[in-house]
């Protein structure tokens, strides 16, 4: 789906700019799960879980392209 968007932004920022861009992304969405599993308390393997999803969905939508 966003297949196509990504692989532009990709062409347009260059391979290793559009990997550190990625990769803060994925840091920084990772941070949120962690804050909202530690305000609710949830154990540490469900927020695994919860970040491993996040990246199967990615995957799936075309963000990971």
């Amino acid at each position: 789906m966003f297949a196509p968007i990504v692989v532009l932004v990709r062409t347009c920022l260059g391979q290793a700019k559009f990997n550190q861009l990625r990769g803060k992304g994925i840091a920084l969405h990772s941070q949120v799960i962690t804050a909202v599993c530690n305000r609710f308390g949830i154990e540490r393997t469900t927020r695994q879980n919860l970040i491993r999803t996040a990246r199967d969905n990615g995957k799936k939508l075309g963000f990971l392209a």
